[in-house]
C-alpha cells in the first residue's frame, strides 16, 4: 500500500495554529509518500505568507512535497508584479516548475498550473496543457495510479451553488479518460466530495473521478464543511488482478483538537462495462449524491468502507 496526502487551500496569512500544528501531526502518523499542495497556498501571495507556507513545508520532516499556484497566489494588490513576474514568490518555496509531477511504480501524478494572470478566480486549462498530460498518461506502466491535480474543480454537486467549474474542462476529461487517467483531484471551492465523472460527462470509456479537498487549515471555512485533507491510498484489487483506490476523508474536530476520518470510499478504476458509459441523467441515486457534503457524522471514525463504481 502506498499513501498520499491532498492539502489543499491553506490560505498561509489566515491559518489556524492549532489545526496546522494538527495536520502536521497527522502527516507524521500516517507517513504519506508525498503531498499534494493543490492551489491557494496563501491568502494574497504577500512575502511573509509564503515564508509562512515555507516554513510549514520545512515542518513536513523531508517528506516530497507537490504544489501548484492557485489564483490567490498571484499577487492581487501589486498590479506590476501580477504582470511581469505573477509566480515568483510561489517559485522562491516551490521551486521554478509549476507543473512538477511525480513518478515511481504506484503513482503516476501530474500537475498543471490552471491559474491565469489575467483572470481572478477561475482558472483556464489550455489545449498544450491537455495534450501534454494525455501523452504522458500514455506512458504510465499498469500498476500506476493516474492522477491529474488542478486548482479549480471540473465538477461539482447542487449544493455547491453557483461556481465557475474550469474552463477547456470537456476537452480535457475527454482526452485524459481516454489516455488512462484514474483521478482528477482539486480544491478552490473549500467543499470536499467525490463525484463520478463518467456518470456526468457522455463518451467517457472508463472510469474517471473528480476528489475535491475542503481548506486544509484556513479560518475561511465554509459553512456545512470545515477543515479538511484527503488520504489517497493505493492498493491491490481485492482479486489480486488490478489496481484500487481508497479515499480518506479527514477533518478537523473542535472538540478533539486533531484531525479525524469521516468518509472513507473505495473507487473501481478501469474501463467501464459496455452500454454502463456515463450519459446525464441515467444515475442513480446513490451515485447522484455527493459524497459526504456538509456536516460529518459525529462518531467520527468511518464503521465501514463504501465501494464505488
Amino acid at each position: 500500500m502506498s499513501l498520499l496526502l491532498q492539502i489543499s487551500d491553506t490560505h498561509f496569512g489566515t491559518e489556524r495554529p492549532p489545526v496546522v500544528e494538527s495536520l502536521l501531526r497527522l502527516v507524521r502518523e500516517q507517513a504519506p509518500k508525498l503531498v499534494l499542495l493543490s492551489g491557494d497556498i496563501t491568502q494574497r501571495a504577500t512575502r511573509e505568507q509564503f515564508a509562512r507556507a515555507a516554513r510549514f513545508v520545512e515542518r513536513l520532516g523531508g517528506v516530497r512535497v507537490l504544489a501548484i499556484p492557485g489564483n490567490h497566489d498571484i499577487p492581487l494588490f501589486n498590479p506590476l508584479l501580477r504582470l511581469v513576474a505573477p509566480y515568483a514568490r510561489h517559485r522562491r518555496v516551490f521551486g521554478h516548475e509549476l507543473e512538477p509531477e511525480h513518478a515511481c511504480p504506484q503513482w503516476l501524478v501530474l500537475t498543471l498550473k490552471t491559474t491565469r494572470r489575467w483572470r481572478h478566480e477561475d482558472g483556464q486549462v489550455s489545449r498544450r496543457q491537455v495534450e501534454r498530460v494525455a501523452a504522458r498518461l500514455r506512458q504510465a506502466t499498469p500498476g500506476q495510479l493516474r492522477l491529474v491535480v488542478v486548482h479549480q474543480p471540473v465538477a461539482v454537486p447542487p449544493q455547491a451553488g453557483r461556481v465557475q467549474l474550469l474552463h477547456g474542462r470537456e476537452r480535457a476529461l475527454q482526452a485524459w479518460a481516454e489516455a488512462g487517467a484514474d483521478l482528477v483531484l482539486g480544491g478552490h471551492i473549500h467543499l470536499p466530495y467525490v463525484l463520478p465523472l463518467h456518470e456526468r460527462v457522455e463518451g467517457l470509456a472508463r472510469r474517471l473521478w473528480a476528489v475535491q479537498a475542503g481548506t486544509a487549515v484556513s479560518d475561511r471555512v465554509r459553512h456545512e464543511a470545515g477543515n479538511s485533507v484527503n488520504l489517497i491510498r493505493s492498493e491491490e484489487a481485492a482479486d489480486g488482478g488490478g489496481r484500487a483506490c481508497v479515499v480518506e476523508r479527514w477533518d478537523w474536530r473542535d472538540a478533539a483538537r486533531g484531525f479525524e476520518p469521516v468518509a472513507r470510499e473505495r473507487l473501481a478504476l478501469g474501463p467501464l462495462d459496455p452500454g454502463a458509459g456515463g450519459a446525464p441523467g441515467a444515475r442513480s441515486a446513490a451515485a447522484a449524491a455527493p459524497s459526504h457534503v456538509g456536516p460529518a457524522p459525529a462518531s467520527g471514525v468511518p464503521t465501514e468502507t463504501r465501494s464505488r463504481a
